[in-house]
């Protein structure tokens, strides 16, 4: 009889959650200080309300957890210029994989300095892949694997449907800095 009951919630749920999707949800604090969470408005005395739409489209719901933590901890830098076919197939991989990263114009002065300064080294070849402090120098598939492997990044893309990968340096630059990332397994301490 139990397990019946719990079919019967879970199909009523099932039945609800399109409905849901397209619903508003709210947050509130009744005069005593007691919190609420409603479908309804709340009455004319809340204080502190919060309103919140929930995912009403596809693509609109927040990234799978591993996939969150693997960004957090390895955020992943592509330097790339018009290297032709090496640039070419290292974005495919990344965007096959549903790996979200940054790409910077290697072609660019102060990009160069950059890595220049990361890299230690005068020439630079790129394609470049920096997974959190990890740096992976030119083009070969199973390194870049590799790197992202040890980071836990997914195999298959987990990105929500129309959701792109990519993202330029120029769009990230006018966002808050992100959050410093913690050092790879493999990295040396920072000295």
């Amino acid at each position: 009889m139990r397990n019946i009951c719990w079919i019967v919630c879970l199909g009523a749920a099932l039945v609800a959650a399109p409905a849901l999707a397209q619903q508003k949800l709210y947050r509130w604090t009744d005069a005593n200080g007691q919190v609420f969470y409603t479908d309804k408005p709340p009455p004319n005395e809340a204080r502190q309300v919060e309103q919140k739409k929930l995912g009403s489209r596809a693509g609109s719901g927040p990234l799978p957890y591993d996939l969150q933590q693997a960004m957090k901890l390895f955020p992943v830098t592509v330097y790339a210029s018009d290297c032709g076919d090496p640039c070419t197939r290292a974005r495919k991989l990344l965007e096959a994989r549903g790996v979200p990263f940054t790409e910077k114009n290697a072609g660019d002065p102060v990009v160069q300095g950059e890595l220049r300064k990361l890299t230690g080294s005068d020439s630079v070849e790129v394609p470049i892949l920096v997974v959190g402090r990890s740096i992976t120098r030119g083009w070969e598939e199973g390194q870049w694997h590799s790197a992202l492997d040890a980071a836990n990044y997914p195999r298959s893309s987990k990105l929500p449907p129309k959701t792109k990968a990519r993202q330029t340096a120029a769009a990230k630059d006018d966002k808050a800095a992100p959050a410093q990332p913690a050092p790879a397994a493999d990295a040396p301490p920072k000295r």
